[in-house]
C-alpha cells in the first residue's frame, strides 16, 4: 500500500522569526448528500478552532478550495457527477491545490480501492462514518502537516528574498571594490608617472642650468675675444707698415704660419664659435621649457612650440635609426592647457612610433613577411617616416601622429589605454604611457585620444582639444592666467642621449 502524501509533509519546526502568520484549521467536505455534511458539521462543532465549510457540487469543488483555502479535504469516493477518484487527480493536478491533504471517505473497504486512492494522491482512507475522536486527531494531524509546509514555502520564499537581497548588496559592494581598485590603479600609475616625469624635469632642468653656466661664461667672452682679435691684428697690421723691412727671422716666421690665412680665417673661425654658442644656448632654452611642468595651472601656448621641443628630446633617436620626420602644421592659435602634460603625451606618441619602427627595420622584421605585405612591396626600400599634422576643425585642435611601422594586431587595440599594458619586450615599457596619455587628453583636457592601426600600414594616434576648456570640468581648477612661453622651433641636436632614454622609457 502507497504511503499517505501527507505524511511527508511533517518535518522539523520552523523558525518563528520567519513567518508570522496564523493558520486556522480549515475543513471543506465534498459530498453530494446534505446529510453528510450536516453530520459531520455536528460531530466537529464541539471544536472551536476548526472552521467548516461543505459542498455538494464537486463541480465547484476547486473554485471553493481556492476561495476557503481549506488545510484538509474530506472528499466522497463515489458521486454521482464526478467519481470521487478523478476529482481527486483534478485536485493534484492544480498547482493551487495539488498539496492539500485530502482524506477519502467511502464505505467500501476493498484493498484494490484504497490502493486506487493512494495512488490517485489519496493521504489518508477513512471509513464511513469514523469515530469522532479518530477523525479529528486524523484532521488535525494532516493539517498541521500542511501547515508546516505552508510556512516552509513563507520560510523559503523570505530566505530566497534575502538571498537575493545579500546578492545584490554584494554585486553592489563588488562594483564599489573594483570601482575603488580601478582608482588605487589609476592613482597608482599617476603617482609612478609624476615621479618619473619629476625627475625626468629635474634631469633636464639639472642639465639645462649645468650647460647654461658656461654657455654664459663663453658666450660672455666671445664678444671680448672677438674684439681684442680684431685689435691685434690691426696692430700687427699697423707694425709691419711702420716697421718697415723686417728681418729675415720675422720673414720666415711669417711664411711658416701663414699669416694670410690667419687674418682672413680668425674672424670666420669666430663667428663660428658664435654660432655654436648660439646653438646650444637654444637647446638649453628648449631644455628648461620642456621640463617646466605647469600641472597646477593652464597656461596659453602654441601646441607647435611643444611639439617641437619633444622633438629636440627625441632628435638623437631620429637621427640613429635615420627615421623622416614630416610637418604638416596648420594655422593654429594659441591655447590654454598643461604644456608639461601635452609635452609627456607627445614624447610618449613619439617615442612609441620611433619604438615601432625600429622594430619594424630590425633584421628579424625584414626577414620575415610578419607585416602581411606582399613580396615585391616588402623588397621596396621603405624610409621611416613619422608624420605629424595638426589642423583646426569644428572649433578643436586636432594633432595626428603618424607611422609607417609594422602597425598594431587588431585583437590587441582595444587593450591599448589599460594601465601597465605593454607589447615591448621585458624592460622595454612599463605599459604607462598610453595610460598616462589618455588621462591627460580626456579627462585632464577634456578631449578625445583615439587610436587607427592596420597591421602592415602603420599606426595614427589623433588627440582632438577643445579650443575653449570648461573651467568647472576635471582638472579646470587651476589657475588660467594667459601667459606665453617663448619656444625655439628649429629642429636641432639633443644635448645628450641620457634625456631621450629617460623620455621613452
Amino acid at each position: 500500500m502507497k504511503e499517505p502524501v501527507g505524511k511527508h509533509l511533517c518535518s522539523q519546526p520552523i523558525n518563528p522569526g520567519f513567518s508570522q502568520k496564523n493558520y486556522p484549521v480549515t475543513i471543506l467536505l465534498i459530498d453530494d448528500r446534505p446529510l453528510v455534511g450536516e453530520v459531520l458539521r455536528r460531530k466537529l462543532g464541539s471544536e472551536k478552532d476548526i472552521e467548516f465549510f461543505y459542498c455538494s457540487n464537486p463541480v465547484q469543488a476547486i473554485p471553493m478550495a481556492l476561495e476557503c483555502e481549506p488545510t484538509v479535504i474530506l472528499l466522497d469516493l463515489v458521486m454521482p457527477e464526478i467519481d470521487g477518484l478523478m476529482l481527486l487527480r483534478f485536485l493534484r493536478a492544480h498547482p493551487k491545490t495539488q498539496e492539500i491533504p485530502v482524506l477519502v471517505l467511502s464505505t467500501e473497504e476493498q484493498v484494490s480501492l484504497k490502493g486506487e486512492a493512494f495512488a490517485a494522491g489519496a493521504s489518508d482512507y477513512l471509513i464511513k462514518f469514523p469515530d469522532p475522536i479518530e477523525l479529528i486527531a486524523r484532521i488535525r494531524y494532516h493539517s498541521k502537516a500542511y501547515i508546516n509546509f505552508l510556512k516552509q514555502q513563507e520560510a523559503y520564499q523570505e530566505l530566497q528574498l534575502l538571498h537575493e537581497n545579500l546578492e545584490q548588496r554584494v554585486e553592489e559592494r563588488t562594483k564599489e571594490l573594483r570601482q575603488t581598485v580601478e582608482n588605487l590603479q589609476n592613482t597608482q600609475t599617476q603617482l609612478i608617472h609624476a615621479e618619473k616625469m619629476s625627475a625626468l624635469g629635474q634631469l633636464v632642468a639639472g642639465i639645462a642650468h649645468e650647460i647654461n653656466n658656461p654657455l654664459q661664461f663663453i658666450a660672455g667672452n666671445i664678444t671680448h675675444a672677438r674684439q681684442y682679435t680684431q685689435d691685434l691684428l690691426a696692430l700687427v697690421e699697423l707694425y709691419q707698415r711702420s716697421k718697415g723691412d723686417p728681418g729675415p727671422e720675422v720673414k720666415a716666421f711669417v711664411q711658416e704660419i701663414d699669416w694670410e690665412f690667419i687674418c682672413e680665417d680668425l674672424p670666420n673661425l669666430m663667428s663660428s664659435l658664435q654660432v655654436g654658442v648660439d646653438r646650444i644656448q637654444e637647446i638649453s632654452n628648449d631644455m628648461r621649457n620642456f621640463s617646466r611642468m605647469d600641472q597646477g595651472r593652464r597656461i596659453k601656448v602654441d601646441i607647435h612650440e611643444g611639439i617641437e621641443s619633444s622633438l629636440v628630446i627625441l632628435q638623437h633617436r631620429l637621427k640613429a635609426h635615420q627615421i623622416q620626420v614630416v610637418k604638416d602644421y596648420g594655422n593654429l592659435p594659441e591655447i590654454e592647457c598643461c604644456i608639461g602634460q601635452l609635452n609627456q603625451v607627445f614624447i610618449n606618441l613619439i617615442g612609441n612610433a620611433i619604438d615601432a619602427l625600429e622594430m619594424g627595420n630590425s633584421p628579424a622584421s625584414e626577414s620575415g613577411d610578419s607585416s602581411g605585405r606582399s613580396p615585391e612591396i616588402s623588397l621596396a626600400p621603405r624610409v621611416p617616416t613619422i608624420c605629424i599634422h595638426t589642423e583646426i576643425q569644428n572649433d578643436s585642435l586636432v594633432i595626428q601622429i603618424t607611422d609607417n611601422g609594422p602597425g598594431i594586431p587588431a585583437e590587441i587595440q582595444s587593450r591599448l589605454f589599460e594601465p601597465f599594458f605593454t607589447t615591448k619586450p621585458m624592460g622595454k615599457g612599463t605599459g604607462l604611457g598610453l595610460s598616462i596619455s589618455y588621462q591627460i587628453i580626456v579627462e585632464k583636457h577634456q578631449g578625445l585620444f583615439t587610436c587607427n592601426s592596420s597591421q602592415g600600414e602603420g599606426t595614427e594616434f589623433k588627440i582632438v582639444l577643445p579650443l575653449h576648456l570648461d573651467v568647472t570640468a576635471e582638472g579646470g581648477e587651476g589657475d588660467s592666467d594667459s601667459v606665453t612661453i617663448p619656444l625655439q622651433r628649429e629642429n636641432r641636436d639633443p644635448p645628450t642621449s641620457a634625456v631621450e632614454n629617460w623620455a621613452t622609457a
